[in-house]
């Protein structure tokens, strides 16, 4: 295999690992680990959470550049551990490029778990938060049906590519307005606490972790761009919530 289809296959080897939640330091040195592997030398890869850059100079003098645009980004742990691990163990499998090119495609491929079950733990975790900030048992179970309904409409939204912001207004306001009906019926008992236990759900985690990485670990154009897609996630869960809060209070005088 030539060395710019090795470029190119380490590009799509960090690009799997950004689109599922990884850092882009982890990003550059994958990418620079596996160019190594296969004696590709004078590498040099910038990463920044939308896209990928790499670019190398062959035996001959001659320049490869290539560029992978990051369009969606979400969050499978599993796979930047495999696509990790199959970068430092190329030499003591003695991979082929050809082979590691499967093997990449079949952990691209992999599917995560089933709707049903994601749905479920979805609930498991709203429910969780829940009770961890003092909710009741009634709580707990309104926070597991609007986790479930949060999921899924999510979900289903993002299909249709709409823009992130919105989704996380939609979710901000299906949470308020399921917890606040809640309430109003008598199922739920704190309002405020099953608002915060189910909006822990869209609260960008990753995002904030990789901020603060990416800034410790000297991207800092990683790490600020990181950090206002947390801040604008968190204005948009806001602004879905407090839209639909003061509707409520102004309809029906009051929250509970």
């Amino acid at each position: 295999m030539q060395e710019s289809s090795i470029v190119k296959l380490a590009a799509e080897a960090g690009k799997i690992i950004l689109e599922n939640g990884g850092e882009t330091y982890r990003v550059e040195e994958t990418i620079n680990k596996i160019c190594y592997s296969y004696e590709v030398e004078f590498v040099e890869s910038f990463v920044t959470p939308t896209g990928i850059m790499v670019s190398t100079f062959t035996s001959s003098g001659k320049n490869i550049s290539v560029i992978r645009r990051i369009k969606k980004r979400s969050v499978d742990l599993e796979k930047i551990y495999k696509v990790n691990e199959l970068s430092r163990d190329i030499a003591e499998r003695k991979l082929s490029p050809e082979d590691f090119q499967i093997k990449l495609q079949e952990i691209n491929s992999n599917l995560r778990y089933n709707s049903i079950t994601t749905l479920f733990y979805s609930g498991i975790a709203a429910s969780a938060f829940t009770l961890l900030f003092n909710g009741g048992f009634s709580d707990a179970i309104v926070a597991f049906i609007i986790g479930v309904v949060i999921k899924y409409i999510t979900s289903l939204i993002s299909d249709y590519k709409i823009n992130p912001f919105f989704i996380n207004i939609i979710g901000g306001a299906i949470t308020s307005i399921m917890a606040l009906s809640s309430v109003a019926m008598g199922i739920g008992q704190d309002v405020d606490t099953i608002i915060i236990g189910s909006i822990m759900l869209l609260v960008p985690g990753i995002a904030i972790t990789n901020a603060i990485r990416d800034t410790i670990a000297g991207d800092l154009l990683s790490g600020v761009s990181r950090g206002v897609e947390a801040v604008l996630v968190a204005i948009a869960i806001a602004i879905g919530s407090g839209v639909v809060i003061s509707l409520w209070q102004n309809i029906f005088g009051g929250v509970f």
